[in-house]
């Protein structure tokens, strides 16, 4: 794999085993095809954020039209943020940039500073699509404008589309706001009832060097609980997705990703299942 050029695909798994990320060079048509035209009217409706657009270290709530699965739970709320990243959380808080974010370059940007840099959005009920359109680094303001796109679709599938990136992310610096590329999930398990109670992280770093000008990086989910809608598949289902039947909810639940997960071990006696 560390002899293949530049512009050809890449396949990693993660630690987690929840996604597998292909990286598309220049060259590559499938680069193209990742890229949505936030112009074209057939792609649906685009949201200029009036707020985001002119503002700095700013997030704003927007609520999905579909269950976006996310390392193996559903999101229907995200929160869009001027430093490049959508954060997954449930609640906003200071530290926004640690966890819980899927970041196609999460940088100090200012959008602010110029006229012409915007924070777009679209949902057309199958894809859910973020655009930072010319943004500058505060402070940097003359090393060029960035432009760049998080998709996600409803079947899982995330991919971070680059067009414009004038500078490599090494040599962005993060003494003022952290400089990441990649996906990160957290929980965390309070009761004392549930084995080895604390926080957990899944994380998923991308190789800088695999962002540049007209590049792209999809991940494709790998299976998971979310597919499981019985409790006959629950239970023939392969034991490394870690999940298990609840009668209670009559559902899956994913004991260590579930959308209930701070609420399992109380609701659901997991001695009792199929």
């Amino acid at each position: 794999i560390q002899t293949l050029p530049s512009n050809m695909t890449r396949i990693v798994e993660d630690s987690g085993k929840y996604y597998i990320w292909r990286s598309f060079g220049p060259d590559d048509q499938h680069t193209r095809e990742l890229w949505v035209d936030m112009g074209d009217l057939r792609h649906g409706q685009v949201r200029l954020h009036g707020i985001l657009s002119n503002a700095h270290k700013q997030a704003a709530r927007v609520v999905l039209s579909f269950d976006f699965p996310f390392y193996g739970h559903f999101l229907r709320q995200i929160t869009i943020a001027t430093g490049g990243f959508i954060f997954t959380g449930d609640i906003t808080h200071r530290m926004l940039t640690t966890t819980q974010y899927i970041a196609p370059l999460m940088a100090n940007f200012d959008p602010s500073f110029s006229k012409d840099s915007t924070v777009q959005y679209l949902d057309n009920g199958t894809v859910f699509v973020v655009q930072w359109g010319k943004v500058r680094l505060q402070g940097r303001e003359k090393d060029g404008a960035f432009t760049f796109q998080a998709a996600l679709h409803k079947s899982g599938t995330i991919s971070f589309s680059y067009r414009e990136i004038p500078v490599a992310l090494a040599h962005i610096g993060s003494a003022d706001h952290p400089v990441k590329a990649g996906l990160s999930d957290a929980f965390m398990v309070t009761s004392s009832t549930a084995p080895a109670p604390g926080q957990r992280f899944e994380n998923f770093t991308i190789e800088s060097d695999k962002i540049q000008n007209n590049s792209a990086i999809e991940f494709t989910p790998l299976p998971t609980c979310l597919q499981l809608h019985s409790c006959e598949l629950c239970h023939s289902a392969d034991e490394s997705l870690g999940c298990s039947w609840c009668h209670v909810l009559q559902r899956y639940l994913n004991m260590f990703k579930s959308s209930f997960r701070r609420l399992i071990y109380k609701v659901c006696d997991f001695k009792v299942l199929c």
